[in-house]
């Protein structure tokens, strides 16, 4: 049974917004009640989802928390706009964007003040058909190619949570996935695994002056009150929300952030001390510019976490990896290995 815990934050009631605040009333019910009754079975998870074939799972049921909205009740966006970086004046310099740039496409940024309200973004560059993705609770933003098996996919938030991460699903098929590994957990995918393509968070103010003929995505139409963070103090917590799994090793604190490359972490903290590190053949470095999205309620004064990029050693290429709480990575990568430098 998952322990109660205190909301991370009562700003998030004071939210102008509702997803979140929905989320989180109904997933703390969701803590002091859960023992394992039918609300984690999928004959009662049939009613709202009949297309999911339920037969097939990599996971045990119990696993999985309801995270408050129903099935898309946070809506995923599928049509962005995008505009020239020139033209963008919303953004504050040190707020969070995922970069994505595609060998011969324009850079694109996605905003975390948008991402944060929507989680998920399904994008086309190119011939390239991507799913963009972030969890605030675990801080994992990582973009995807949509193809699988030949078909190209289109992506939505669940409004499930395993380990506190995110659960999407498909809309073709309505299978269910995992969005810090990319891979089908519930459902005719199971197994299956999304391509990783690089991208890495960084501050706009970075974005902006490396790309300054770049694109930007735009506003969406949905009334949220973009720029604010809903999880105020969340990764200033002592321990996740809904999670009662094993805490890090080596006392790293549950929510310090780690760098993420397949199954090996560097904790930020160290990159951040030495300011690159080579291993593994990767060239990993640290540089200031990049405000945390989970920090104070107005993003852009949130403190400095800085910005990390992933390189391979020998070519300089930019490498898929994440940027995930120490918590997220030792739950989905039991045997990982930690990258303390000892």
């Amino acid at each position: 049974m998952p322990a109660r815990r205190a909301l991370p934050g009562l700003s998030v009631f004071r939210a102008r917004g509702v997803d979140m605040m929905i989320r989180f009333v109904f997933a703390a019910v969701a803590a002091g009640l859960w023992a394992g009754s039918a609300a984690a079975e999928p004959d009662f998870w049939k009613y709202e989802w009949p297309r999911t074939d339920f037969s097939k799972t990599s996971v045990e049921w119990t696993e999985i928390l309801s995270g408050g909205p129903p099935k898309d009740g946070i809506p995923a966006v599928s049509d962005p706009q995008f505009i020239p970086v020139a033209k963008e004046s919303r953004i504050g310099a040190r707020e969070p964007v995922i970069a994505v740039e595609l060998e011969g496409q324009v850079p694109r940024a996605y905003p975390i003040r948008y991402l944060t309200w929507h989680e998920i973004v399904n994008d086309t560059i190119g011939d390239t058909p991507v799913v963009v993705t972030f969890c605030p609770l675990c801080n994992s933003g990582l973009t995807f190619d949509r193809r699988v098996r030949g078909e190209v996919l289109e992506f939505g938030v669940t409004g499930k949570l395993r380990n506190s991460d995110m659960v999407m699903y498909d809309r073709q098929s309505e299978s269910w996935w995992q969005q810090a590994l990319g891979e089908g957990i519930v459902g005719a995918h199971l197994g299956d695994r999304l391509t990783p393509l690089p991208s890495w968070m960084e501050g706009w103010g970075e974005f902006r002056a490396r790309n300054p003929g770049g694109l930007v995505m735009d506003e969406p139409k949905f009334g949220r009150p973009y720029g604010t963070n809903p999880y105020a103090s969340y990764d200033s917590s002592s321990r996740p929300f809904l999670f009662n799994g094993q805490m890090p090793p080596f006392d790293i604190p549950a929510l310090a952030r780690v760098v993420r490359v397949g199954d090996a972490a560097w904790t930020f903290e160290r990159v951040r001390k030495e300011g690159e590190i080579v291993e593994k053949g990767l060239r990993i470095s640290w540089s200031k510019g990049q405000a945390s999205a989970l920090d104070k309620r107005d993003i852009q004064s949130s403190k400095e976490v800085g910005t990390i990029r992933v390189r391979d050693a020998a070519s300089g290429r930019d490498l898929p990896h994440d940027v995930m709480f120490a918590f997220a990575f030792n739950a989905f990568f039991p045997k990982g290995e930690w990258m303390l430098g000892r």
